[in-house]
């Protein structure tokens, strides 16, 4: 077990565009992940694997959890899920089930989000099946274009994934969610839409994503598609029977705080870059100022990234 990294298991509430005020758990240690995305706002992964391991006692989680629900309910804020959105891949732990199950204690409802790629294992379908609402990643049907965007671990399959989210989509009773994010040039050509929701569509999700990205992602030639680039996937999506939704825009600024400005700063930047906006406002509502930025990013805990003509501040890995 890594006990090490406990005080940054959960974070937030912070606003989500998909899940409303989301306390975020972070049960998977800084970049362990089973693929490499050339969007990922966490930057390029240096620790690539497929095998699951037990990262954090389910207990220690729920812990944690029970203070920072606490906390958040003393401030009169609100918590909308209790959403498992971590450095890497969440079902890359083990113990996910077991901390799903401890979770759903608090009354809170649960929610995943994944890249898709270990469903092919029925040990971690049966781990999502303890979730209210599951969110599974499709950025593409076509491998060139998935080694391309996703770049997997060698050990992965996309087949084989496939097979795995239809098998979850038959059994899963919650709320499922997929999601699709679009990178100009990547896979935003030819018949790629068109394949991606007939896939998208054999899942029978309540909702279909469709996301571009909108933070510092891992690699500079990663361009958000225009408008009418969007517009032709949503016709697309939605002409297949998708229940299609847009996620193009700022998340918006309604970052939660406890009273211990730099550990809510680092431990929601660890995972959710903040945009300069977001930072200004969040900074004002805790009674603090730049100079804690400034501090954080002088001792080299805080980084500072631009993206968009906008400044993001994530937190740095050790």
């Amino acid at each position: 077990m890594n006990n090490g990294l406990l005080n940054n298991i959960v974070f937030g509430p912070v606003p989500s565009r998909r899940f409303g005020h989301s306390l975020g758990i972070n049960n998977i240690p800084p970049m362990h992940c089973t693929y490499s995305c050339i969007y990922c706002q966490l930057g390029r992964n240096k620790k690539i694997s497929t095998e699951r391991k037990s990262f954090y006692a389910p207990e220690d989680v729920l812990r944690q959890a029970d203070i920072k629900i606490n906390e958040v309910f003393k401030n009169n804020d609100t918590i909308d899920y209790i959403s498992f959105v971590p450095d890497g891949e969440p079902t890359l732990d083990l113990n996910i089930g077991t901390t799903i199950r401890l979770l759903k204690k608090t009354g809170i409802k649960i929610a995943v989000i994944t890249n898709s790629s270990l469903m092919s294992d029925e040990k971690v379908r049966g781990d999502l099946m303890e979730a209210d609402r599951v969110s599974l990643k499709v950025d593409t049907t076509t491998d060139t274009v998935w080694r391309k965007i996703n770049r997997p671990h060698i050990a992965l399959n996309l087949a084989g994934i496939q097979r795995g989210m239809v098998l979850f989509s038959l059994c899963y009773s919650g709320d499922l969610n997929t999601e699709t994010m679009l990178v100009q040039g990547i896979n935003t050509a030819g018949k790629e839409f068109s394949t991606t929701a007939n896939f998208i569509r054999a899942l029978n999700p309540q909702r279909a994503y469709i996301s571009i990205p909108t933070r510092p992602p891992a690699e500079q030639n990663v361009m958000q598609p225009d408008e009418g680039t969007v517009i032709d996937a949503y016709r697309i999506f939605t002409d297949s029977g998708l229940n299609v939704q847009c996620i193009t825009g700022h998340e918006g600024n309604e970052f939660s705080h406890t009273g211990n400005i730099i550990e809510d700063i680092l431990s929601i930047t660890s995972v959710h870059p903040m945009r300069d906006d977001s930072m200004d406002l969040f900074l004002s509502n805790a009674g603090a100022d730049w100079k804690t930025v400034q501090h954080l990013l002088e001792k080299g805990d805080l980084i500072e990234s631009e993206f968009n003509k906008r400044k993001f501040y994530l937190r740095k890995f050790k």
